[in-house]
């Protein structure tokens, strides 16, 4: 056709029968366009959705996974070294409890200039263990510790993402073009799991809260109504909700732990668990410095 610029493109290198393929050479004009090479480790929510929007962003993408099938158009590889060969970054998107063999099994096979990004969700602790077992082919290879700040599906690559560690800057620089929204944390990795984590004692918490309201509310026919009572809340919650919470909770301890204790005995009674009721209770009991509802309890005035 007239005027269409032919495409072809430059083989790296071979592993086993698959090629990595890093560089697109425009004919006409004689430009390279670097193709940025993902591996993804783990194909559960988080990279399946991930990875098929790296792939739509024209990524080369590698992948393994010992029980899940991997994208479509994502290379399928037998093991976590033959997926990471020649990636330019490796996210590693397995669990926790899995992180850390992925990254042994994986990281001898890194090349110069690569980045191993961890986005498990684990404490600092684990991320700085992993960091730690790197074992760096070059001293230009990099760890990143990468928090997930919301919710995968629906968002993909483009979930918010912060990352800390050596390899932050290089890791956004990596993804920032392949879609991702990328916040660079000054530290070593476990600032940005240590972020997540905090955020998830009350995102996490606030649902168990819903969870367990919901269950009892159902139990004497109430659910609907509840229901409706929570989103309200929730749609007119601002800034000034925090303090509000934080300091209510401190100067009405004493009242707000009688009636945990009473909302717990009403979940007890409806046959339903009552964890989160209970836990209320106890942390108010502790901020009115006493030791349980038996006790005479000083007046909110005193």
């Amino acid at each position: 056709m007239s005027g269409s610029v032919l495409v072809t493109f430059r083989v790296r290198g071979y592993y086993a029968k698959h090629p990595i393929v890093d560089n697109i050479v425009d004919q006409k004009f004689g430009v390279v366009m670097t193709r940025t090479c993902v591996a993804v480790l783990g194909f559960g929510e988080a990279g399946t959705a991930i990875s098929a929007d790296l792939v739509a962003a024209g990524a080369v993408v590698r992948g393994y996974d010992p029980v899940a099938q991997v994208t479509p158009g994502v290379v399928d590889c037998a093991a976590e070294a033959e997926a990471v060969l020649g990636a330019d970054v490796v996210l590693s998107l397995n669990s926790a409890d899995d992180a850390m063999i992925a990254l042994r099994n994986g990281c001898r096979a890194l090349g110069p200039g690569a980045v191993w990004a961890d986005l498990n969700t684990g404490g600092a602790v684990l991320k700085r263990e992993l960091a730690a077992a790197l074992v760096r082919p070059s001293t230009s290879t990099l760890f990143a510790d990468v928090a997930l700040m919301s919710p995968v599906p629906g968002r993909g690559v483009r979930t918010p993402m912060l990352v800390s560690g050596e390899g932050a800057a290089r890791y956004a620089e990596l993804m920032i073009p392949l879609g991702a929204q990328v916040d660079v944390l000054e530290g070593p990795p476990g600032e940005a799991a240590t972020r997540k984590l905090l955020r998830s004692v009350f995102f996490k918490g606030l649902a168990a809260a819903v969870v367990e309201a919901l269950t009892a509310a159902r139990a004497v026919g109430l659910e609907e109504w509840l229901r409706e009572n929570i989103a309200d809340e929730l749609t007119r919650s601002g800034p000034e909700t925090v303090d509000r919470l934080e300091r209510g909770s401190v100067q009405h301890a004493v009242r707000r732990a009688h009636e945990m204790a009473a909302a717990t005995e009403l979940l007890r009674d409806l046959g339903v668990s009552s964890r989160i009721a209970a836990a209320s209770r106890d942390l108010l009991l502790e901020l009115a410095g006493c030791s349980s509802v038996e006790t005479k309890l000083p007046t909110e005035n005193s």
